[in-house]
């Protein structure tokens, strides 16, 4: 394969967001990476009770560690946002809620605005194995089950993305168990290179809640005793388990160099392989099937595997695993290497725990983010080389302090590891984007922009605005971008909601103090821009720019979020069960007069409300008289009835 087939094959990732243990997005998981971090903690009592299931080494009915890793505030969500009442955010899965930001934070990232994306073909590829929190609620008795259910059956994590933004490509659900995620990037990379998806978001999803999986895997010896995966390691005795949400927005490089889009790493190629019948059952791995996929991945990739910098294994700290692991990476990429050049190897799960279907994703992340900063952190608790890998002949070492990539004059070029009990291997090849960058710190030229900011809300708006203050002061990410690509960005990159604030300036200090309410920039063109732009009204950035701007990194949505989880609903003490309803079960603003239907109370709201209704009263409740309701008013009427009558 020539340079030149390769390159118009080539996926660009031009986005990404992340919720992992320890780190709210990219760039918290990089500070993380760089302090050598351990972010796993004791397992939280809301996951089930560590204390009794805990128990050291392998039994039956225990688990072997008290540990994981654990995202903060998994049970939080910006319902409003999302239009769900408090109702449909607590029955939802947190898997679903927090996707939908997280893909949100992405597309951001990447600068690519939902309304103009919706209706278009743009796929939906999501790696996941679990569906706990149905699991859980089923458990709870025959009389907790409801239709609701049905909103969180694993096919719905895709679906529930492509319905809210409207993209009508392919909606995927990928389960390779952990090798799921990086087998959906690759689907993702053959949609976009078959042309049957212009855009794409790929992603990894994994929120354990119940102890099922790890009495299995403790008992099968896979879960670590002292709950840290240590890579490579003479001591490691399994993996720990951890959170993940993940999403990478991917375009064909092409595509993305026309639209201008920031290109965060270049996906060169990669490659899916099952072990087949190479090793004696399908659970034990295979060194075969592992030196068959990398094979493939560099030839798909045109890429000369002893050229490759860096690899993020699989890495999971299996005792069985992590030797055949580095022996597969040693043979294919060692060979031709010279020997004072070794192939870099390490592993986030050493971090952060296994996400176990998300994990891949989230070392692509951690791979994308070498690539940018150009080092490699530390893989953790390695102290004794595993002595089943033949360290001395195969030209391959894990850093355990942070290093810098070597520089060969060219794009580095790194690669990613997955596997799964499923004996499906997946590899992914990224380079270094090397597209030219914006110019650090440049001068104001004097010229006044217009810098429009909206939100959901006006409290988010208001802590939008705090965020670009801090953001635009010198020591902030935002000095280091011209005025004018920032407000390009701000008004042509991002989706436009109904709280506004529009502000003129012609330096950072400027916006930023235009911004706090100080006197601004007044008696200009512009200043009738900034007027209809607050008034709601659409604006034409060719009008407001004449050529584009360079799309910059903005600061990200500010999420209002609340505490939904179940059995933890709370009753104003009124004792008004129309204000009970339209609390619980409304999607927006109400009056008298609005139709229950345009407030989100549709049919499915109704049963629910009916069945809660009867419980509150102690008495039966006519559903075709509550179905009958047209208005909130009507509703209101209703429920007087309903207590009179009940007294």
């Amino acid at each position: 394969m020539n340079r030149s087939d390769v390159d118009a094959r080539s996926v660009a990732v031009i986005g990404m967001a992340c919720r992992l243990p320890g780190a709210s997005g990219p760039d918290q998981l990089w500070a993380l990476l760089r302090a050598g971090v351990d972010a796993t903690s004791e397992t939280p009592g809301d996951r089930y009770d560590v204390d009794t299931l805990h128990a050291p080494g392998p039994a039956q009915g225990r688990i072997a560690g008290r540990r994981g890793g654990y995202v903060d505030g998994v049970a939080d969500f910006d319902a409003e946002f999302f239009a769900m009442s408090p109702t449909e955010a607590t029955e939802l899965d947190p898997q679903q809620r927090l996707l939908l930001m997280t893909a949100w934070d992405a597309l951001e990232d990447a600068g690519q605005r939902p309304d103009l994306l919706a209706g278009s073909r743009t796929g939906v590829f999501v790696g996941n194995a679990r569906a706990d929190y149905l699991e859980v609620a089923l458990r709870r008795g025959q009389e907790t089950v409801t239709a609701a259910s049905l909103n969180n059956f694993r096919s719905l994590l895709p679906a529930r993305l492509s319905h809210f933004f409207d993209f009508r490509g392919p909606s995927v659900v990928v389960d390779t168990a952990c090798s799921s995620s990086l087998v959906a990037v690759h689907q993702a990379v053959q949609s976009l290179r078959a042309g049957e998806s212009p855009l794409a978001l790929a992603a990894g999803v994994n929120i354990p809640l119940r102890a099922d999986e790890s009495l299995v895997l403790s008992h099968a010896g896979a879960m670590a005793s002292d709950g840290r995966s240590k890579f490579g390691d003479a001591g490691a005795d399994g993996y720990s388990p951890s959170d993940a949400v993940a999403v990478v927005v991917l375009k064909p490089l092409a595509a993305a160099l026309a639209d201008g889009d920031r290109i965060r790493a270049v996906i060169q190629g990669s490659a899916v392989g099952n072990d087949g019948r190479t090793s004696d059952t399908v659970l034990n791995p295979s060194l075969q099937g592992q030196l068959d996929v990398l094979r493939w991945a560099y030839e798909d990739a045109g890429v000369d595997p002893a050229d490759v910098d860096y690899v993020e294994a699989h890495g999971s700290g299996s005792p069985t695993l992590d030797p055949l692991e580095l022996t597969a990476l040693g043979r294919v990429l060692g060979a031709g290497r010279p020997a004072d050049r070794p192939l870099l190897v390490g592993s986030v799960k050493t971090n952060i725990g296994h996400a176990e279907a998300g994990g891949g994703m989230a070392g692509l992340i951690k791979t994308v983010l070498c690539l940018e900063h150009g080092q490699v952190p530390a893989s953790l608790h390695l102290d004794t080389p595993h002595p089943g890998v033949d360290w001395d002949r195969l030209p391959i070492t894990v850093p355990r302090r942070l290093t810098p990539l070597p520089d060969r004059g060219r794009a580095a070029v790194a690669g990613i590891c997955g596997q799964g009990s499923s004996a499906l291997n997946a590899h992914v090849i990224l380079r270094q984007a090397t597209f030219p960058a914006a110019p650090a710190h440049p001068a104001p030229d004097g010229t006044p922009y217009v810098l429009a900011l909206s939100a959901h809300s006006a409290a988010a708006l208001d802590a939008l605005a705090r965020s670009y203050v801090e953001w635009l002061c010198p020591d902030g990410a935002g000095a280091s971008y011209s005025v004018r690509d920032i407000c390009y960005s701000a008004l042509a990159r991002r989706g436009h909601h109904a709280h506004r604030r529009a502000v003129l300036g012609s330096s950072h200090a400027e916006l930023a103090a235009a911004l706090t309410g100080s006197p601004q920039l007044d008696g200009r063109p512009l200043s009738a821009v900034a007027d209809r732009y607050r008034r709601g009204e659409d604006v034409d950035w060719t009008a407001v720019f004449g050529a584009p701007g360079r799309f910059v990194p903005l600061p990200a949505y500010p999420w209002q979020t609340r505490r939904y989880w179940p059995g933890e609903e709370h009753d104003d003490g009124t004792g008004d069960l129309a204000a009970w309803v339209l609390r619980e079960h409304a999607r927006t603003g109400f009056d008298d007069t609005s139709s229950l239907t345009d407030i989100g109370i549709d049919s499915l709201a109704k049963l629910r409300i009916v069945v809660e209704l009867a419980k509150r009263c102690q008495q039966e409740v006519d559903p075709e008289g509550f179905g009958r309701l047209r208005t909130v008013g009507e509703l209101r009427q209703w429920t007087r009835e309903l207590q009179t009558a009940g007294r």
